[in-house]
């Protein structure tokens, strides 16, 4: 796991922060206040990708629609293939909330 390299006081109050956040709009709230506009879409694209290859899309198809490089579709189906499952969790979970 490449996270654990950067683990530590800072890291785990960031995510606890994240953790403690309640609702949508708060999400909003704290995202824009920590991140900049291109970091927060690089985020949404990211995960945008990973649902895309989860549903079978080709590289291209989900290039055309997210906009994202080959390179980062890559990395992205590099930890679908070998990562942690956190896409496959967060996907799955996402789902779940929007249909409530």
């Amino acid at each position: 796991m490449q996270i654990d390299k950067l683990r530590g006081k800072e890291l785990d109050q960031l995510f606890h922060a994240i953790l403690s956040l309640q609702e949508l709009e708060e999400c909003y709230q704290f995202f824009d206040d920590l991140c900049t506009v291109n970091e927060i879409q690089s985020l949404a694209q990211r995960l945008e990708v990973a649902r895309m290859l989860r549903e079978g899309n080709t590289y291209h198809k989900i290039e055309t629609q997210t906009g994202a490089s080959t390179a980062t579709i890559s990395r992205v189906k590099r930890s679908l293939n070998y990562g942690n499952d956190a896409y496959e969790w967060a996907l799955d979970r996402a789902k779940e909330l929007n249909k409530k």
